[in-house]
């Protein structure tokens, strides 16, 4: 009995792509001791033909306030990811200057949708320095793994006070200093440096964010800091605000093709997403992207793995009753009183009679196309659908609220009503705001088996009461490998390398991403037959009482980080082994 777990007559899709096989595989001291038949330990799990794969590495997530206050990190955490990437898109809570704590809080709650009262109550704030703030998230337990980039938008209020936020350019000593801070950052072990560069992006006071403006020398001297180490990747979300399809003349583009350069050759990634204003734009910016790989330039882009979809509901953010006054007169009451009042008789018609009052600004993230989306309901219902206990991210065209109005004879909104109350007011209506505007996800499938492309975008921690897609993973093997009916499905080993090794070796994770002897013990034993992630649903546990989803996941039946099962049969266990990954300074 010389190994601690052993998890018998598994199927081993290891993460290389190799073809699945059966074995038992010997966990030791955090690490995968064997892998073979036979083998013996204190523990046995038995996998009895049930997948075993390495545990997923999430590459795009916003847990930089959650994870000071949450040990679970979930919904991330139910749903087999065992590394966390967070720190994307520019925003994060290091380096800090503490007078300036709350603009911090405006540009983190405006772009993620975090309620500053959760962030003002639930994070410690005992750091200044970023090297300060991985020594404190390090020092608290949690589930999973976590990695961190420096965030530009941090940087630049750090060093330029409020003129961070008011679109000045940065002067030679302040890009200097911000170069220093970086290449620190950088050697505490920050897995790379993000910046946001993209319009939908504003702070709560609906300022842009510090980073958009943000000139090619100032990024550039950034990224430089990246310069001779044996680590660290560039994220960026763009506009490429210039409609010039000419790369060579795309300042946008131009500049992310400077930061490779000036960081030496360090990896580059950008979100990609297919949207309903020019749906073929993305393609574009592939071919963009195929040029300078071919110029041997490293970037690359991230890809979500199904529709980018607000959820609404009477809990959430955002829903279609929001600006009617009606509404504005029950929204703080509890939700069975909401909900009683709404089936009043009368108040239907009533309430669908008002017009709308402006809400943009109100709560957390609003922008004035909150406005324009909720006086274009009618419209919007050809494609919102109503999501099921058990959510079809690529729905037929027939289910939309306005096919089903058709059906009943009734208007759009008649039909939203309704759907709204059901369930007693918990359930939630999908609206795919990008990847898809063709009402199916083949330009999702495209752009996944692209030589360029990580699967990622879970924007896990963030839209807490918003989007929901922390559970991409599990999609991608229950509806990619084994349900999708619209079009071709992917191949299984394929699709767990994309989760896992794919990830681990763009970040320079060398201890982790296969089921090796000697790798890290990150596994995920799981039943794919019974593989679905269920309905979100809102819980009012942040700090200060503040709001957010949760999604959990049937088919998971443990899940392993360093060797301890953090979760079984889709509920956490309470190991906490989970430590941050200083990047440059794991042993393989």
């Amino acid at each position: 009995m010389s190994h601690d777990i052993v998890i018998r007559g598994a199927r081993l899709v290891d993460g290389t792509g190799a073809p699945a096989r059966t074995a038992d595989i010997a966990v030791k001291d955090g690490r995968i001791a064997e892998i073979g038949k036979g083998l013996a330990a204190a523990r046995e799990i038995d996998a009895d033909g049930a997948l075993a794969t390495p545990g997923f590495v999430d590459l795009h997530t916003h847990y930089d306030g959650q994870v000071a206050w949450d040990g679970d990190l979930a919904p991330s955490s139910l749903q087999g990811v065992t590394t966390a990437v967070m720190g994307n898109c520019g925003v994060g809570f290091a380096p800090i200057r503490h007078d300036l704590r709350d603009e911090l809080v405006r540009v983190f709650e405006g772009v993620e949708d975090i309620p500053g009262t959760a962030l003002h109550e639930g994070m410690p704030w005992s750091w200044e320095s970023y090297p300060e703030y991985l020594d404190a998230i390090d020092a608290l337990p949690h589930a999973i793994d976590f990695a961190s980039h420096l965030t530009h938008d941090a940087l630049r209020l750090y060093v330029m006070g409020k003129r961070a936020l008011a679109w000045e350019s940065a002067s030679e000593d302040e890009i200097a200093a911000m170069a220093r801070l970086a290449r620190e950052a950088m050697e505490a072990g920050a897995v790379g440096i993000s910046t946001g560069r993209t319009r939908v992006h504003v702070t709560a006071d609906g300022l842009m964010t510090p980073g958009y403006e943000a000139e090619r020398d100032e990024l550039t001297a950034i990224a430089g800091a990246l310069r001779g180490l044996d680590h660290g990747v560039l994220q960026i979300v763009s506009d490429f605000r210039s409609a010039n399809p000419d790369p060579n003349a795309n300042d946008e583009f131009l500049t992310m093709r400077a930061m490779v350069e000036a960081s030496g050759g360090h990896p580059l990634s950008v979100s990609l997403l297919q949207g309903r204003d020019a749906p073929q734009a993305w393609r574009r910016i592939v071919s963009w992207i195929d040029g300078a790989r071919a110029e041997g330039l490293p970037m690359r882009f991230q890809a979500g793995v199904r529709g980018v979809g607000v959820l609404m509901g009477l809990q959430t953010t955002i829903h279609p009753l929001m600006a009617k006054p009606g509404w504005q007169a029950m929204k703080a009451l509890p939700l069975a009183e909401q909900v009683a009042r709404l089936r009043a008789p009368g108040m239907k018609a009533r309430l669908l009679a008002e017009a709308n009052v402006k809400v943009a600004g109100e709560g957390t993230g609003l922008q004035e196309g909150v406005d324009r989306m909720l006086a274009s309901m009618e419209a919007m219902a050809e494609n919102l659908f109503e999501m099921a206990d058990y959510p079809d991210y690529e729905p037929l065209p027939s289910r939309t609220i306005g096919a089903q109005a058709r059906a009943l004879g009734l208007r759009p909104m008649e039909v939203v009503y309704d759907r709204l109350l059901e369930d007693e007011g918990r359930n939630l209506l999908y609206f795919p705001v990008f990847n898809y505007t063709d009402m199916n996800l083949d330009a999702v499938r495209e752009m996944l088996l692209h030589p360029a492309a990580l699967t990622s975008l879970s924007d896990g921690g963030a839209h807490v009461a918003t989007i929901c897609d922390a559970s991409y993973a599990t999609t991608l093997l229950s509806h990619w490998v084994r349900d999708r009916a619209r079009g071709p499905r992917l191949g299984l080993e394929q699709a767990v390398r994309m989760l896992t090794s794919d990830i681990a070796g763009y970040l320079g994770f060398a201890d982790r991403g296969t089921v090796e002897v000697g790798k890290k013990a990150d596994l995920n034993i799981i039943d794919l037959s019974r593989l679905n992630a269920r309905r979100p649903y809102i819980a009012n546990d942040l700090p200060a009482g503040g709001r957010r989803f949760l999604q959990e996941a049937d088919g998971y039946l443990a899940t392993l980080v360093s060797g301890e099962v953090i979760a079984e049969n889709g509920r956490l266990s309470g190991a906490r082994p989970g430590r941050l990954v200083r990047a440059g300074r794991l042993a393989a």
